[in-house]
């Protein structure tokens, strides 16, 4: 949602957003491997509701001759400064022209941040679950920096808005004719299978309306267990709100999709994908 939110901010400076997205051999010599594919990537970030077209293969260094080519008056950059692999300013042609505008990093997260809570299992990031013994006793473990805390793992806290929130949503509401249609899950560390399952999910009605019932981290916690879910609620809502193939969410969904919830946001469908469902706490099938 930190990627989703810089181009939501690159998108309000213009009227068209096109998004460059470098090879996996492009990323492997500058950074490291990827974790997704480029047909992944591609995907996933078309699917981002700012989004209207993207530019495959993009080069690392971001030239005026890639402006040019694909007719863009500027490029867009977060405020965290990219080096070539040689250390290089990734952006220094651009800035020199005049092309080259910034916008803000998205405070609390980075993927560098969700590694670190995969890796020291702790479950700090839930939204109410105060830090424990349990998460200090595994950072002590960690290879510790200069300043007594490592740089690499960190787990920090994202703090939602109503603000935030109200950026991210789409503010429709269901018109006449339109089928709704809820889903619901964890749907945590948002990936390609969500985007496949809410692309396929939108392919069943003439005029979709998805809405998406997001469960409590303590919930997602008892049917997953270990450290899941690895972001909290507030982030996973902002993840599957800035799918454009999502209209509405429901923060804190109950597990069972009850004749109530039916009736409340007047749904025609509800869907599923091929995941096992773990029964309700009284052992009914949620469904």
């Amino acid at each position: 949602y930190g990627h989703s939110n810089q181009l939501r901010q690159a998108r309000a400076m213009g009227d068209y957003l096109i998004v460059g997205v470098h090879t996996d051999e492009e990323i492997a010599k500058h950074k490291g491997p990827p974790v997704f594919t480029q047909e992944e990537r591609y995907k996933m970030v078309q699917a981002i509701k700012w989004v209207d077209e993207i530019a495959p293969g993009a080069p690392y260094v971001t030239t005026l001759e890639t402006l040019d080519k694909y007719n863009c008056d500027f490029c867009v950059h977060g405020d965290d400064i990219t080096l070539t692999i040689d250390g290089k300013d990734t952006y220094e042609e651009v800035k020199a022209a005049g092309r080259y505008r910034e916008c803000k990093r998205t405070q609390g997260v980075s993927t560098t941040d969700l590694v670190g809570r995969m890796l020291l299992m702790t479950k700090a990031h839930h939204s109410n679950i105060d830090e424990d013994l349990d998460y200090r006793k595994h950072t002590d473990n960690f290879g510790k920096g200069p300043k007594g805390h490592s740089p690499w793992t960190g787990v920090s806290q994202f703090l939602q808005t109503s603000q935030k929130i109200i950026q991210f949503a789409s503010g429709k509401e269901p018109q006449p004719g339109d089928t709704i249609i809820y889903v619901a899950g964890a749907f945590d560390l948002f990936h390609i299978g969500h985007v496949d399952f809410l692309e396929k999910v939108h392919q069943l009605a003439e005029r979709p309306y998805i809405i998406a019932g997001l469960h409590f981290d303590q919930e997602v916690n008892r049917y997953k267990g270990k450290n899941y879910p690895i972001m909290n609620i507030h982030e996973r809502t902002l993840s599957v709100l800035a799918c454009r193939y999502v209209s509405e969410v429901v923060i804190g969904a109950p597990y069972a999709v009850t004749a109530d919830l039916l009736d409340h946001f007047r749904v025609t469908l509800v869907c599923h994908g091929m995941t096992e469902v773990v029964p309700d706490k009284d052992g009914s099938d949620p469904y």
